[in-house]
């Protein structure tokens, strides 16, 4: 049966009652779901381990969403053995039988979608929107890198020599290291890890240690939909525990990973070594945040400006790589700008995401409320305070969506990655200096332009510095196939996600030349 062109999933609305009721539902069951524990999964074996991740509630972190066995370092290497000897099989699987696997868990997701995205409520902090937007894009990398490896697995065009059949085509590379963020608990991981095994790999999935209960659904899901045992290893636990060891061992072929700059970094330099019995260089592919700017000048529709910074500053508490953690305005209209960003700040409600009608959910946990405070506080000192700057709600992990104007460039404040509710608005003499204040950071991820001047818009195609530009709208929401991902400079390696290319990461061609 042919397979249906790529399109995006619909987003839910909640306007309608039929929805709303669902969610609630949703949301009810979970919560009786509560406190459960979860396994490690290695070769089809589920596994208990004594130590384990307690999963929390960032609202409210009393309530214990789930508990999750940790992986040592001896069951990591389980993992691997489990890995390379499911992938002697699994890489003689026709590319368009493996993607079958990722359409059924597609449908299957697509069946649990309210249900999915209330774990992400829960366990991640994510309002309704964001949580059902976050289900959407997993449901869409497991689509179009379905078909990307369709379209993939016919080979390499090429211009044979006379008296040779000449052919070349692409080969998985073997067992690799999956890294996901915790930030898009799903969306993320679903994309790093399918991407892997459509092309034809084995993996060991380590989830983000506050969110590791959505990596075990996911886990679930890909078994529902009959991927076989040992292709996909659920090896939960704590990075610094065995996170090293993942990326050291020789039996590691590559690295996906996204999360911080420190991070990604330390791995790449880890990777870059070769350990005894290894023999190959170990791919990295890592996608490691930003200090993402929306670029507003004088002629701009300064609401839709100001509607764009807002979505973009604080969708998810600010908790996005991509998103607007400085606006740059021109002087002439800065202090418009900053009135219509006020007001629509101002206008944000927080509180429990599991309520329809909060816009401001926590941060993910303490440590990340006691890093993005010190934020502020240096704010305060440095910069004109003009929205939030305190506590949200006493219980969780909340904080005030924050405004800060008259940020210095060069200064803490505009360059230092804060991943959580915090604006700098930035005057710019005019366009050109604005060109220059967003460039200005080790970043390159994405970037937003304001403007109805062709020329200007021209420019900034050109010179403004980001893997992922947009005009006349906002800097965050990708949409897979139709904005592919991945950022320059310090914010990784350009991998590309949600683009024809990606799957090639993951797999090296072979050249055959046979002479008649």
């Amino acid at each position: 049966m042919p397979v249906q062109t790529y399109q995006s999933e619909p987003l839910t609305d909640f306007g309608h009652a039929k929805n709303q009721q669902a969610m609630e539902q949703a949301l009810a069951k979970v919560r009786s779901l509560w406190g459960q524990t979860y396994p490690l999964i290695i070769g089809g074996e589920r596994i208990e381990t004594a130590d384990k991740t307690i999963s929390s509630n960032p609202a409210n972190p009393v309530e214990i969403i789930g508990q999750v066995s940790k992986a040592t370092k001896p069951l990591i290497d389980r993992a691997l053995d489990a890995g390379w000897k499911a992938w002697s099989e699994w890489k003689k699987v026709p590319g368009p039988k493996r993607s079958r696997y990722l359409y059924k868990a597609a449908a299957i997701m697509r069946r649990q979608k309210f249900e999915l995205s209330a774990w992400e409520v829960f366990e991640a902090g994510k309002t309704w929107s964001e949580a059902d937007a976050d289900v959407a894009e997993a449901i869409d990398f497991l689509e179009y890198y379905g078909r990307q490896m369709e379209r993939l697995s016919q080979g390499v065009e090429l211009t044979p020599l006379p008296g040779e059949e000449d052919t070349a085509f692409y080969v998985p590379l073997g067992v690799g290291a999956i890294i996901p963020p915790w930030n898009f608990p799903l969306a993320i991981l679903a994309g790093m890890t399918a991407s892997a095994i459509v092309a034809g790999n084995a993996v060991v999935l380590k989830p983000a240690s506050a969110t590791p209960v959505i990596g075990a659904k996911f886990a679930e899901i890909m078994e529902a939909a009959g991927l076989p045992p040992g292709v996909l290893n659920f090896v939960p636990g704590d990075g610094s525990a065995i996170g090293d060891h993942m990326v050291t061992h020789p039996m590691t072929r590559f690295i996906s990973f996204t999360g911080s700059r420190e991070v990604g970094l330390r791995i790449n330099k880890l990777a870059a070594e070769a350990g005894p019995g290894q023999k190959w260089v170990k791919r990295v592919v890592a996608e490691m945040g930003g200090k993402d700017a929306i670029l507003v000048d004088e002629t701009a529709d300064l609401d839709a400006a100001a509607e764009g910074i807002v979505a973009s500053a604080f969708g998810f508490q600010g908790q996005k790589c991509s998103a607007c953690s400085r606006a740059v305005v021109v002087d002439s209209v800065y202090d418009a700008v900053l009135d219509k960003v006020l007001e629509r700040t101002h206008n944000l409600i927080i509180g429990d995401p599991a309520d329809p009608g909060v816009n401001i959910g926590p941060v993910i946990d303490g440590k990340a409320y006691e890093k993005i405070m010190g934020y502020i506080d240096w704010g305060k000192k440095n910069a004109s305070l003009r929205a939030g700057g305190q506590r949200g709600l006493e219980g969780g992990h909340f904080i005030q969506p924050t405004v800060f104007s008259e940020v210095e460039p060069g200064s803490k404040l505009e360059q230092e990655e804060i991943f959580g509710p915090v604006l700098s608005v930035i005057r710019a003499r005019d366009f050109a200096h604005g060109l220059e204040i967003v460039n200005d950071t080790e970043y390159g991820l994405t970037g937003s332009v304001y403007s109805r001047l062709r020329d200007r818009i021209e420019t900034a195609i050109e010179d403004f510095e980001v893997g992922n530009l947009y005009i006349n709208r906002k800097c965050t929401g990708a949409v897979v196939g139709s904005h592919p991902f991945g950022g320059f400079n310090m914010s990784g390696t350009d991998s590309k996600t949600g683009s024809p290319e990606y799957l090639l990461l993951f797999m090296q061609m072979k050249a055959v030349a046979e002479k008649y």
